[in-house]
């Protein structure tokens, strides 16, 4: 947790969605500080009961109604939720793609204008580790999950342009205590980082419809996020000090693995999936 808030501004109401993985765990007690409600939603109630200042909405968001009914009253969407890994295109199309219209089209009718949308760095998994990417080159992604979230940009490109909802999407890269493997050395983001990027997102003044890549101050990167400067995003972590770790534990990487090559990583290899008939 921050020592203190990254910013004094506080909403009413806000919402986090995803907030039983791993991610919204780690974010649903630091959103707090910045709303006087803090309304957390999961597809499941595999989610830990409402505290003091929360709400809790149990909505898939494939449900149309349940989705409306979660948006109702909000002030800003934290949107965390749908399918965060290389799953079927079914699950996929249901959670990242058709929740994605739900969940923009509820807050279209609830009058909420700001989304925080975690998109993700597989939106340009198939750029090489030896290319510097900025969100405004174009997209390569490196699965059906890298796919659904080039549909969630566009879809909060279209509600901006069409009915001035602001979105910052978030090409999230690794977001863990730590790095786990020297790939995350260039992706990491902590948890502090995190939050500050996130609290910069939902309080800068005017995003319009703004992408950015979610990673702390690291050395290596293959990110240009020159365009997070506008939001007032200022990293203040580095994976540098855990490089002499993760270097230790991983000394040789298998130069005929793809993922030692793209920037997705072992997403590269992985899917896509298609149920089987």
């Amino acid at each position: 947790m921050l020592p203190r808030p990254a910013s004094s501004i506080r909403f009413p109401r806000l919402l986090l969605t995803g907030a039983a993985g791993n991610l919204g765990r780690e974010l649903r007690p630091r959103l707090k500080a910045y709303c006087d409600t803090l309304r957390v939603s999961h597809r499941s109630d595999a989610i830990d009961p409402a505290g003091p200042g929360e709400e809790l909405a149990v909505a898939d968001l494939a449900d149309k109604a349940a989705v409306a009914a979660m948006l109702d009253g909000v002030d800003a969407v934290v949107h965390l939720g749908g399918v965060s890994t290389e799953q079927t295109w079914e699950s996929i199309l249901d959670g990242n793609i058709v929740g994605m219209v739900h969940l923009y089209e509820a807050a279209r009718h609830a009058g909420t204008k700001r989304i925080v949308f975690a998109s993700s760095n597989h939106v340009t998994g198939f750029y090489r580790q030896d290319e510097i990417v900025s969100p405004r080159d174009p997209v390569r992604p490196d699965g059906f999950y890298g796919l659904s979230k080039c549909f969630g940009e566009n879809l909060a490109q279209l509600y901006w342009d069409r009915f001035g909802i602001e979105t910052v999407s978030v090409r999230i890269g690794s977001s863990f205590a730590a790095p786990k493997d020297r790939r995350m050395l260039a992706t990491w983001m902590s948890f502090d980082d995190t939050e500050r990027l996130i609290v910069a997102a939902l309080t800068a003044p005017v995003v319009g419809h703004s992408i950015v890549y979610g990673m702390s101050d690291n050395a290596t990167t293959w990110w240009d996020n020159t365009s997070a400067r506008h939001i007032g995003y200022r990293p203040q972590d580095s994976s540098d000090v855990f490089r002499a770790e993760v270097e230790a534990r991983q000394q040789t990487l298998d130069r005929d693995d793809p993922a030692v090559h793209y920037q997705g990583g072992a997403f590269v290899r992985t899917g896509p999936f298609f149920t089987q008939e």
